[in-house]
């Protein structure tokens, strides 16, 4: 069977989140490069920011209802944003190169596009 014909039982089972994870994942090695006087400056931020992609996933999972949930994915959808900006600023300002940043942006990119088509395949239907 493979893994998107599997029933969803646990926000951990969500695609969304376990992408979220990897961003997540990513961003902390990619913080390991930047300079020690960034730890509490922007290595600092982009580690929340990141950090909160999943765990608004999974609080908005927790909520038990689709209405809070649809919210706290647009949270999510909002600290994702936050994090493509803080890493362009880390390029803008020579923290980080390009092509550090790249995968990760490449992944924000395609959980962007999930977020949407989840939210909106939860906003359509009929409340359970």
């Amino acid at each position: 069977m493979d893994k998107k014909s599997e029933p969803i039982r646990d926000y951990r089972d969500l695609i969304v989140w376990q992408e979220a994870m990897d961003i997540a994942e990513d961003v902390y090695r990619l913080t390991k490069q930047l300079p020690r006087d960034e730890l509490f400056g922007m290595a600092s931020q982009l580690r929340r920011c990141a950090a909160s992609i999943p765990a608004n996933i999974a609080e908005g999972w927790g909520r038990g209802q689709r209405r809070p949930f649809i919210q706290f994915l647009r949270i999510a959808q909002g600290s994702l944003k936050e994090l493509e900006t803080h890493l362009a600023l880390c390029v803008r300002v020579s923290l980080l190169e390009s092509s550090e940043v790249s995968r990760v942006n490449e992944r924000c990119s395609r959980l962007g596009k999930r977020l949407v088509q989840y939210v909106r395949s939860l906003d359509i239907g009929p409340e359970p």
